[in-house]
C-alpha cells in the first residue's frame, strides 16, 4: 500500500477543510462571538498543521505512480475519518457540544448527511456554528473527495478511479469524460447550480438570507439538519413545497443532469432506476395520504405532508413538517421501508439505492426461471444493457453485509434498554443516513439520551452508510496493513 500516495490526498483534503473553516469563523467575528471564533481559529490552524505535514510527507511520493484499489478504499476510509475529527473541534473547542463523542457524533452526521442530532435546542447555536453545520451536510453531499478532484489535477495519478469508486454511491460508477477530474468538475458544476436555484426560490418565498443557505445545504445534501427545533414546521407551506420538490430532484442520480444538458432526453427520461424512483415516490405519498387523511383538516393538507415526508424519508435528508411519530402504524411501517430503500444511486442521498432494490428483484426472478428451467440462460437487463454478474454478486454481497452489520448495531444499541422501535429505527435511520428516526429518537426528538457506546455504535453505522460498508471494513483487514517485502534470492 502506497502510504506515501495516501498520505499526500489526505493532507491535501485537510488543507481543504481548513480553507472551509474560515467563512464560519469569520461570521464569528462578525456577531462578536470571540469565544467561537477562537475555536475556529484552533481548528484551522491545527487542521492546516496536519495537513501541511501530511503533504510534506507525500512529497517523496512523487513520480511512485497512484492508487490501487486498496490504496483507494483506506485513504478514503481514513480522509473520512479525519476531516470529522478535525470537523468536531469547533463543536468541541467553543463550548457548544462539551464532550467530544457528542461533538464527534454531530460532525458525522453533519459529513455523511445523515441530520442525527444530539442537541435539543439547535436555536442556542451562534450563526457560524450553525452554518459550519448545515455546510458539512453541502460538502459531504457529492463526496469530499470527488470535490478534491474537482479543483486538484489528480488526473495524472493512475488509479485515481479507484478513489471516486470506494466513495460514489451505487453498485457501479461510470464517468462523463476520459478524465476523472473533468467528470468531478461536471458533477460539482451541476450539484452547485442546483444548490443556488434552491436558494432563489427559498429566497423568492420571503426566507431570510442566512436561512435560505443553511436549509439549501441541508437540502442539496439530503442532510436534513435545520436551524429551527422544529425543523421546516414553523416555515410557510410554500418554502416547504420547494424543499419537497429540491430533495427530490437531489436524490435523482446526477448522470441524468449530465444526459439532459447534452440533449439526450429519450435516454434520460428511459432511466429505470428514475422511473421507479418517482413511481415509488407517488405510490408511497397517496398511500400514507390516503392513511393519515382523518388526521388532517383536508385532503389538501394531508397530501401536503405525505409529500413532504415521502420525499424526505426517501432521499434520506430528514427534515419534518410535523411529528411523523405520531401517525398510524402503516404509515410509519411505509417510511421505515423507505428509509432503507433510498434515493438513485450517483445522487446525494443514502439508503441501499433504488437501483440496488431493482437488481435484486432481477435476480430473484432470474433465479426462480433458472429453478424452474435449468437449462435456459437468461440475462438480467438493466435500461436494455445485460449486467454482468459481478455487479449481481457484489450487490449480493453488499446486502448481507447491510443487514449482518445493521443486526449487530442493533444488539449493541438495545444494551441501552429503549423500545424495539426506537432501537431499529435509530440503526436504520443512521446506516442509511436519514437522521429522524420513530419512538424516542423520532423527528422532534433527538440522539442524546443514548449512551455513549451506542452513539458511537450509531457513529460507525453513519460511516459505514455513506461509504457504502467495504472501505471502513478495509481499515480491519490484516491484508489491508501488510508489508509486502521483496523476495530475496538465496
Amino acid at each position: 500500500m502506497k502510504n506515501h500516495v495516501m498520505g499526500a490526498t489526505i493532507g491535501r483534503i485537510l488543507l481543504m477543510e481548513a480553507a472551509f473553516l474560515v467563512p464560519p469563523m469569520a461570521l464569528c467575528l462578525w456577531d462578536g462571538e470571540g469565544r467561537n471564533a477562537r475555536a475556529f481559529l484552533w481548528a484551522i490552524g491545527l487542521c492546516a498543521a496536519a495537513g501541511a505535514v501530511l503533504c510534506a510527507f507525500g512529497r517523496r511520493s512523487a513520480g511512485r505512480g497512484g492508487f490501487a484499489a486498496q490504496t483507494g478504499f483506506v485513504t478514503v476510509a481514513l480522509a473520512w475519518v479525519a476531516i470529522s475529527v478535525f470537523g468536531a473541534m469547533p463543536f468541541w473547542l467553543s463550548g457548544a457540544i462539551p464532550y467530544f463523542v457528542d461533538a464527534l457524533f454531530e460532525t458525522v452526521s453533519g459529513f455523511t448527511t445523515t441530520g442525527a442530532s444530539i442537541l435539543s435546542d439547535v436555536e442556542v447555536l451562534g450563526r457560524g456554528m450553525l452554518y459550519w453545520r448545515s455546510f458539512t451536510h453541502w460538502l459531504g453531499g457529492m463526496g469530499i473527495l470527488v470535490f478534491t478532484l474537482a479543483i486538484v489535477n489528480m488526473d495524472k495519478n493512475a488509479g485515481t478511479m479507484n478513489l471516486m469508486r470506494a466513495e460514489s454511491p451505487g453498485p457501479s460508477v461510470g464517468r462523463f469524460t476520459p478524465r476523472l477530474g473533468q467528470t468531478a468538475r461536471i458533477l460539482y458544476a451541476i450539484y452547485f447550480a442546483m444548490t443556488v436555484l434552491c436558494v432563489l426560490f427559498l429566497l423568492a418565498g420571503g426566507m431570510p438570507l442566512f436561512d435560505s443557505l443553511c436549509t439549501a445545504f441541508g437540502t442539496a445534501g439530503t442532510g436534513g439538519f435545520g436551524i429551527k427545533n422544529d425543523s421546516m414546521a414553523s416555515y410557510s407551506p410554500y418554502l416547504q413545497n420547494v424543499c419537497t420538490v429540491f430533495m427530490l430532484l437531489f436524490g435523482v442520480n446526477f448522470n441524468v443532469y449530465y444526459l439532459l444538458l447534452l440533449r439526450r432526453f429519450a435516454r434520460a427520461l428511459r432511466d429505470e432506476e428514475v422511473l421507479w424512483y418517482f413511481g415509488v415516490f407517488f405510490a408511497a405519498g397517496l398511500a400514507i395520504a390516503w392513511n393519515i387523511r382523518p388526521m388532517m383538516e383536508s385532503a389538501g393538507q394531508s397530501l401536503h405532508h405525505a409529500f413532504f415526508q415521502v420525499s424526505s424519508v426517501m432521499t434520506t435528508t430528514g427534515f419534518s413538517t410535523v411529528d411523523f411519530n405520531l401517525w398510524p402504524s402503516f404509515s410509519k411501517a411505509v417510511l421505515l421501508c423507505l428509509m432503507v430503500l433510498g434515493a438513485c444511486a450517483g445522487s446525494t442521498g443514502g439508503g441501499i439505492k433504488v437501483v440496488r432494490a431493482i437488481l435484486l428483484l432481477k435476480g430473484l426472478r432470474r433465479n426462480v426461471h433458472r429453478t424452474l428451467h435449468p437449462n435456459s440462460v437468461r440475462m438480467v437487463h438493466l435500461n436494455g444493457e445485460p449486467v454482468s454478474l459481478e455487479v449481481l454478486h457484489g450487490v449480493g454481497s453488499y446486502m448481507a453485509a447491510y443487514w449482518l452489520l445493521a443486526g449487530a448495531s442493533f444488539i449493541l444499541v438495545c444494551l441501552d434498554g429503549f423500545s424495539i422501535e426506537t432501537g431499529v429505527s435509530a440503526v436504520l435511520a443512521c446506516f442509511n443516513n436519514i437522521g429522524p428516526a420513530l419512538d424516542a429518537a423520532g423527528p422532534m426528538a433527538n440522539y442524546g439520551a443514548f449512551s455513549d457506546a451506542s452513539k458511537l455504535v450509531l457513529t460507525a453505522d453513519m460511516l459505514l452508510g455513506r461509504l457504502e460498508i467495504f472501505p471502513i471494513l478495509a481499515l480491519f483487514s490484516r491484508r489491508t496493513w501488510r508489508v509486502h517485502r521483496p523476495l530475496r534470492a538465496r
